[in-house]
């Protein structure tokens, strides 16, 4: 903690200043690392259970334990930074993110990978919202257009990578550089935050009184709430005893915490922030951004490795234009930033992920790169313009001294949109599927001629092949279900894009009740 003897620091670089925008950009560096870790195993993690002996059901916990980690830490990190500092926070958050990221390289089997990987989300987390947070600090005025569009960016950008990154580096390397890549820019970050930022001093006084049992109710919801959401479609929801009992603790844990949180002085988690109306309409539309760009990664990969077969380097090739088209966006919203009204370009960016979700819709089994191409467009363009608008008007609606407890509620929301999204989708993708399978094969019936002349030509070809007309039959009868299998689950693929769709119809109504946040006019630097 400062002496109150201790002389203050000197005023940071000017908003916007080229001394401000550089420690911004070192930040903004370890946001997009920490973010493209989120996806970065999701093309790769049948090559990383292979290579460390794991079931199949355990595979899974790779990703799930990174996001359990990360999802309790977010919300943490406004008391975090009071206590430690923006730059300390920061640094650690980095460094620690660096030795677990060394030490999920090194893991000799699947346990101590995925103890590795919550260390990896526990100790990064923090330099999300950080950097949402330090992008009022260092920009004012119409600067923080810009500001909000490379935050934007980042967070719409990075995980969409994160599966053609992680693609590339598995079948170029092999899956022990998905964390060793972070060595060197964690590494740099952790070392130049130090010395570069200068925002606010730490208080570790805080620590004294700080509020324990709140803490402890937020992971416990948080951490029971994400396993549920992750696990459940796994485990077939409410049939599964475990599944059952986190949803309890999450429940109860997650009442104790709002009431907790209400009542106590000082709380970790500002909620009483939603009072304004903004930052509420922000938090939900920011949810329902979550939903959307982290459902779509997980739908698209999905689709083209298993029904179209395609290699993690294939399917990072399909989902590339997505990020060209984000990269391409980004000039485009600043340029209208500062001339239009943000929430009309709000709207554009959710009505736009909306259509390209009616596009999806169409998807046949034969989509491949080509046929993407126009759906993905549709939503990487606009990505900035859906994501961007919700941190100046959502966050910027707040007065400073509340920014950094309500910047960590505002990031767990996208995330936890995210995972509900694809709870959600991968319990349509189930249910969908068998549905649609029995009413295809309802009309698999010897009344169906075509099907009929396709049996009869597969059996002729089997038999041929195999030299037997009795398996030849049997072959061709597994090839009809495969095909009915096939089809089945591609239209369940165009019900889980229309249900996002559903959700940004309802996010585009919403835009109008935001109210407009004038921009502070930016501050004179101090006469020399």
């Amino acid at each position: 903690m400062t002496s109150p003897a201790s002389p203050p620091l000197p005023p940071a670089a000017p908003p916007g200043g080229v001394r401000g925008v550089f420690p911004f950009a070192v930040m903004c560096v370890g946001m997009f690392v920490a973010l493209l870790d989120i996806q970065i195993v999701a093309s790769s993690l049948q090559d990383i259970g292979g290579g460390l002996s794991a079931a199949q059901d355990q595979i899974g916990w790779v990703q799930t334990s990174y996001l359990i980690a990360e999802i309790i830490v977010i919300p943490l990190s406004g008391w975090l930074t009071r206590v430690f500092s923006t730059r300390w926070l920061f640094a650690i958050s980095a460094g620690g993110f660096t030795l677990a990221s060394l030490l999920c390289g090194l893991a000799w089997n699947i346990d101590s990978m995925i103890v590795f990987r919550a260390l990896q989300g526990l100790l990064g987390a923090s330099m999300i919202p950080i950097v949402f947070t330090s992008s009022f600090h260092y920009f004012q005025g119409h600067r923080r257009v810009y500001a909000a569009a490379v935050v934007g960016t980042i967070a719409s950008i990075a995980p969409t990578l994160g599966p053609v990154v992680g693609g590339w580096i598995t079948d170029t390397l092999d899956w022990h550089w998905l964390f060793y890549v972070n060595l060197l820019p964690g590494a740099l970050i952790a070392l130049a935050v130090p010395k570069l930022v200068r925002i606010d001093e730490p208080d570790l006084s805080l620590l004294k009184d700080a509020d324990y049992p709140g803490i402890v109710l937020l992971a416990l919801t948080l951490g029971n709430l994400e396993y549920v959401l992750e696990e459940g479609a796994r485990w077939n929801w409410f049939s599964d005893s475990t599944i059952r009992a986190s949803s309890a603790i999450a429940a109860v844990a997650g009442v104790a915490f709002i009431a907790r949180s209400l009542t106590f002085a000082r709380p970790v988690v500002d909620l009483r922030a939603l009072g304004n109306r903004n930052f509420a309409l922000g938090c939900l539309l920011s949810f329902i951004t979550g939903i959307g760009m982290f459902s779509t990664i997980y739908l698209t990969p999905l689709f083209l490795g298993y029904v179209r077969g395609f290699s993690a380097w294939q399917t990072g090739l399909a989902v590339f234009a997505t990020g060209i088209a984000a990269t391409i966006g980004v000039p485009v919203y600043v340029t209208l930033g500062r001339k239009l009204d943000l929430r009309w370009l709000m709207m554009f960016g959710l009505a736009s992920f909306g259509l390209s979700m009616w596009f999806y819709s169409f998807i046949t089994h034969d989509w491949g790169a080509r046929q993407l191409l126009l759906p993905q467009v549709l939503r990487g363009f606009p990505q900035v313009f859906a994501v961007a608008p919700a941190v100046t008007l959502g966050l910027g609606s707040l007065p400073p001294d509340r920014l950094k407890y309500a910047s960590g509620l505002f990031n767990m929301m996208r995330n936890l949109g995210g995972a509900v999204g694809i709870a959600v989708v991968g319990a349509i993708l189930n249910d969908r599927t068998n549905s649609h399978f029995l009413d295809i094969a309802s009309n698999l019936t010897p009344a169906n001629a075509p099907m009929l002349h396709l049996l009869d030509n597969l059996s002729h070809h089997d038999a041929t092949r195999l030299g037997s007309a009795t398996a030849g039959a049997h072959a061709a009868l597994w090839q009809l279900h495969q095909l009915a299998y096939r089809e089945a689950a591609t239209l369940a693929y165009a019900d889980a894009f229309r249900t996002i769709m559903l959700a940004f119809i309802l996010a585009t109504i919403a835009v109008p009740f935001l109210r407009q946040v004038s921009a502070p006019a930016t501050p004179r630097p101090p006469a020399h």
